[in-house]
């Protein structure tokens, strides 16, 4: 045992004790190094330091914003998120706006924490960056720290961050600016890949609440886009493409082309306008349609004028049909092994004459829902006088008059809307419109009654048997009449003229 007086109390004593002992642990480590293997020694040197390092109770996760060459969602997913999670307390932000952004973004800066509550579970984000170095070239590197307590990880990892990606999506279509597609466009987008398809952004402020429509036919198209949006596994459960076909047939100026602005806006889908023009064969075809997006509107304006409809049977006899767009190559597209090609599409053709397309497009599959976009009723004159003078339901004298007219005839929302437009005044404007409305009846009427008398003609003369002689003096008075009732069409217009240079 060793004492107190047995301590060496000298310098010189203590310095040859401290040798001394200097040496024996070189000597001991020297020994250890030759005995001990090095995967041992990293263990022991472990569990020592252990021993003196206090247990945490937190766990940290990094999510770095690249994964090797490709952006992380998950990084990505977290910076739209975080957005609606900054408090009051946070002391530094970064603030942006680009030219398709209507309002200005902030985002927490780098060493900023957000805390956030899910579940009565506290989580911490930080951001972080590391910065470049020049020696090395090493650029900077972005990640966000996720701090929370062990025993949650399952909750966090599991739930906690599939929600992140689920909100921020969501936010993203809030926020989403709708883009028009043409393949002729320039690209005014920062975003665009610069590929085949150039954009703008659509403008266009139709909603179905603006819409000059039926309210129950509007409640009808609504109800049909939300059914198929949500039926994902539906679609996927009964083996079918995830796509929808419209067709939309009218006359000019009843609203085809607001109606899918109008559902653009609802469902926040691009839309890609394909002009079959531009178009020459069935594998250009096949390319340009793959290039479009998910949660898109392809649109086919005036598709009886596009594309010649060849006879599918000619098009089979055809050798070589692929170096030409033909039918059988758009309906594969539509409704064969193509179509699978994409998801939640909807793909919306219009036409001035239905009874000029071919029936295999009609059938369900290819244009799933038909819808007449017909000429306008009362119903939608009350939209179009909310929307362009503020006049609601019969608040001013003419509305019943207007109505009454609108309904006994065959007049466009457009022809409507171009006489609301030439007056802020609601009297003024409501009065050209009547004045309008009845030129109109009367020209239509004089028409009908020409045309009844035309066709009469026509059909006397088919019927009645004549010698060829007598036959061709039959036409040439029948010129003659109809050069008549020309000339009084003419004078019929010049007062219509004479008319509204007179205010009525």
């Amino acid at each position: 045992m060793f004492s107190l007086s047995d301590i060496p109390t000298s310098p010189s004593a203590l310095f040859a004790a401290y040798a001394s002992f200097s040496a024996s642990m070189m000597l001991i480590r020297s020994m250890a190094n030759d005995v001990v293997p090095h995967d041992l020694r990293a263990y022991l040197t472990q569990a020592l330091r252990s021993l003196f390092t206090p247990l945490s109770s937190d766990l940290t996760i990094l999510i770095d914003e690249n994964c090797g060459m490709t952006r992380n969602q998950v990084f990505d997913a977290a910076e739209i998120y975080l957005r609606t999670k900054i408090s009051p307390s946070t002391d530094r932000l970064r603030v942006s706006q680009t030219q398709r952004q209507k309002s200005l973004t902030s985002s927490i800066d780098k060493g900023e924490e957000v805390t956030d509550t899910f579940q009565n579970i506290r989580i911490k984000w930080r951001f972080a960056c590391t910065e470049p170095d020049k020696t090395t070239r090493a650029r900077e590197t972005r990640f966000f720290e996720v701090t929370f307590k062990k025993k949650f990880k399952d909750v966090v990892m599991e739930s906690y961050l599939p929600y992140v990606l689920v909100r921020a999506n969501a936010i993203r279509q809030e926020e989403k600016v709708v883009k028009l597609y043409n393949r002729d466009c320039p690209s005014y987008n920062d975003d665009d890949d610069g590929g085949m398809w150039g954009s703008v952004n659509l403008e266009h402020p139709a909603t179905f609440e603006t819409l000059a429509m039926e309210p129950e036919l509007k409640k009808e198209i609504i109800e049909d886009l939300d059914r198929f949006v949500r039926r994902r596994e539906f679609y996927k459960k009964v083996g079918k493409a995830w796509k929808r076909g419209y067709l939309l047939y009218g006359p000019p100026g009843t609203g085809k082309s607001s109606l899918i602005a109008a559902m653009a806006n609802y469902l926040k889908f691009d839309i890609y306008d394909l002009e079959l023009t531009s178009i020459y064969s069935n594998s250009d075809l096949r390319r340009v349609l793959l290039s479009t997006t998910n949660r898109s509107i392809l649109v086919i304006e005036d598709i009886d004028c596009s594309l010649e409809m060849q006879n599918r049977q000619d098009d089979d006899q055809f050798d070589g049909s692929n170096s030409r767009l033909t039918l059988s190559g758009l309906l594969n597209f539509i409704d064969g092994l193509w179509s699978s090609c994409g998801d939640e599409r909807v793909i919306v053709f219009t036409t001035n004459h239905k009874d000029r397309l071919d029936q295999a497009l009609l059938r369900p599959g290819r244009m799933d829902k038909h819808i007449n976009m017909s000429y306008c009723t009362s119903n939608g004159f009350k939209i179009l006088t909310s929307n362009y003078l503020g006049v609601r339901g019969k608040e001013h004298n003419l509305c019943g008059e207007i109505e009454s007219l609108v309904d006994s005839m065959e007049v466009t929302p457009a022809e409507i809307a171009e006489e609301l437009m030439k007056s802020d005044d609601a009297d003024i404007a409501l009065q050209g419109l009547v004045n309008f409305l009845k030129r109109k009846k009367i020209e239509i009427s004089e028409k009908k009654k020409a045309d009844e008398s035309t066709k009469s003609e026509v059909e006397e003369i088919a019927t009645e048997p004549q010698n060829p002689n007598a036959k061709k003096q039959k036409i040439d008075d029948g010129n003659v009449q109809r050069s008549v009732r020309n000339i009084g069409r003419r004078i019929v217009r010049g007062r219509g003229r004479s008319f509204r240079r007179n205010g009525l």
